[in-house]
């Protein structure tokens, strides 16, 4: 079966609760890296995927050519090597050698994105951004069901 459509799928508070990294921080870590907390070392390493994110993830390779797009903060030098461990753990084989890591999300070509935000390039992106945990798509059972219908 040839996979016709690029899926990209952002990292952070979509495959990733961001907040369950932060809730793991000690005091100390909070208040020195305030404003800053993906600049702490070792941060993604500890956060734990999104709620149906990784059977949605999976479920979706089987009908998009799927890619993980995501950026990583430039100043925290533990942040590539977490990321990919991170998707090595969770994904395994569904996401080998797809994980591109970039501050310029729209010099990527596809035909959907889901992202939460709109930096990065993904607002510029030139196929169908999907703002996840807007109100159109509050979740990943609304993002793989509207995904599905226009595959």
């Amino acid at each position: 079966m040839m996979l016709s459509k690029i899926l990209y799928v952002d990292m952070d508070n979509v495959l990733v609760d961001f907040q369950s990294g932060i809730n793991q921080l000690d005091f100390q870590t909070k208040i020195k890296y305030v404003g800053r907390l993906d600049d702490v070392p070792g941060i993604f390493g500890k956060m734990l995927p999104v709620e149906n994110a990784i059977d949605s993830y999976k479920e979706l390779c089987r009908h998009f050519d799927t890619y993980i797009l995501s950026t990583s903060p430039w100043e925290n030098h533990s942040a590539l090597a977490d990321k990919l461990n991170w998707v090595k753990k969770y994904l395994g084989e569904h996401a080998h050698k797809r994980l591109i890591l970039t501050h310029h999300k729209n010099l990527n070509i596809g035909d959907f994105l889901i992202d939460d935000r709109t930096t990065n390039g993904a607002g510029e992106f030139t196929g169908e951004l999907i703002q996840f945990g807007s109100e159109k798509f509050p979740d990943w059972i609304t993002v793989k069901k509207y995904l599905m219908e226009n595959k």
